[in-house]
């Protein structure tokens, strides 16, 4: 935690109404906190598979068809449902289900160089009450306040992400194993999965040990398939359908990171839970097409603000139980949207409303 944060105290406390609503929806959940390892496996194993093979396809079928157009787009829609999966890792804990953590670097976060370190640590930030939303929050900025082409752009900046990545696991990674300041730099302002780009990465206890090694991976998956094509033993189409699939993932998951909150506060103090969660959306939307842009849980993300320790595949089912049997759910579903464009146009309706005001 950052000297800031350590200094801004204890967080704001509810109001003793907030508390009781609070305490309800909790008795109405607490049977849906225990994870089923059994179905985050098969889950992530069934998706990965599905993705590289659609990737595999993608590389071998004519340029520009139809039918490499659709392995494409499934492996963008299978490898991004698989990616986010650093979001429970997260959660879990550098500690726990270590075979799990293992087998998504080594199959996932490795060859996509978004290794699961990038985001444990940097994320709990996030939850706690104290740093949501302030300046020490690194995935909070103040969409609702900034101009639209402003949030465009920050959008867009998923098609040059891919890039950098690239250049950072194979320059600058083994570059900052010679130079402690390069190594430095590297770890506050260029190893963490944020949206503010001003983000100073703290150390925080919920920091993955085994950063090192997941940065020589992810050298060695983005070096030796540079030495295979340029030998010749791969085609460089294999680099560029790697870069329209990270792209189409950060793509994908920045317009889910634009309906995830509302984005209304400029961080100049620390939010109550229920502010937090009012700041937080829901996205229930249509239970088959809600899940390929936010896959894993994540439409349900203002349920998620509310018992971050609930694995992924209860919050479908807090939700819609909070949503009946809470003696007054008008609380809980005010943070609800229809669909994810619904979520859009009441942000770029915000922006506008905001940046107009003289």
């Amino acid at each position: 935690m950052s000297a800031p944060a350590m200094q801004a105290g204890l967080p704001p406390k509810s109001s003793p109404a907030e508390t009781a609503a609070l305490a309800e929806a909790r008795t109405l959940v607490r049977d849906l906190f225990t994870a089923r390892a059994g179905l985050y496996w098969f889950d992530f194993m069934t998706s990965t598979t599905i993705g590289w093979a659609a990737f595999v396809a993608a590389v071998l079928l004519p340029a520009w068809s139809v039918l490499q157009a659709l392995a494409v787009a499934t492996s963008i829609v299978a490898l991004y449902r698989s990616v986010i999966f650093v979001h429970e890792l997260a959660h879990l804990g550098p500690r726990v289900w270590p075979g799990f953590r293992l087998a998504w670097n080594l199959l996932c976060g490795g060859p996509m160089l978004v290794q699961s370190y990038t985001y444990s640590g940097v994320h709990n930030l996030h939850h706690y009450q104290q740093l949501y939303g302030t300046r020490d929050d690194g995935e909070y900025l103040p969409f609702a306040r900034m101009r639209p082409m402003a949030v465009f752009g920050h959008w867009a900046l998923g098609i040059v992400v891919p890039g950098f990545v690239l250049v950072r696991a194979m320059i600058l990674v083994p570059l900052s194993w010679l130079f402690p300041a390069l190594a430095k730099w590297l770890w506050e302002r260029a190893s963490s999965l944020i949206i503010d780009p001003e983000f100073k990465r703290p150390h925080s206890k919920h920091d993955d040990p085994s950063w090192r090694w997941q940065d020589m991976y992810a050298w060695l998956c983005a070096s030796s398939a540079m030495t295979l094509m340029v030998l010749g033993v791969l085609p460089w189409r294999v680099l560029l359908v790697w870069y329209v699939l990270l792209t189409g993932i950060l793509l994908l998951n920045g317009l889910r990171t634009l309906v995830a909150h509302r984005y209304r506060f400029p961080g100049e103090r620390p939010l109550t839970l229920m502010e937090q969660f009012h700041d937080s959306v829901d996205v229930p939307g249509n239970p088959l097409l809600s899940p390929l842009w936010a896959p894993v849980g994540l439409r349900f993300h203002a349920t998620h603000h509310l018992f971050p320790g609930m694995p992924y595949h209860n919050l479908g089912t807090a939700y819609r139980r909070l949503a009946k049997g809470l003696s007054d759910p008008a609380w809980f579903l005010q943070s609800s949207e229809r669909n994810l464009f619904a979520g859009l146009r009441r942000l770029l309706r915000e922006s506008i409303g905001r940046t107009q005001k003289p």
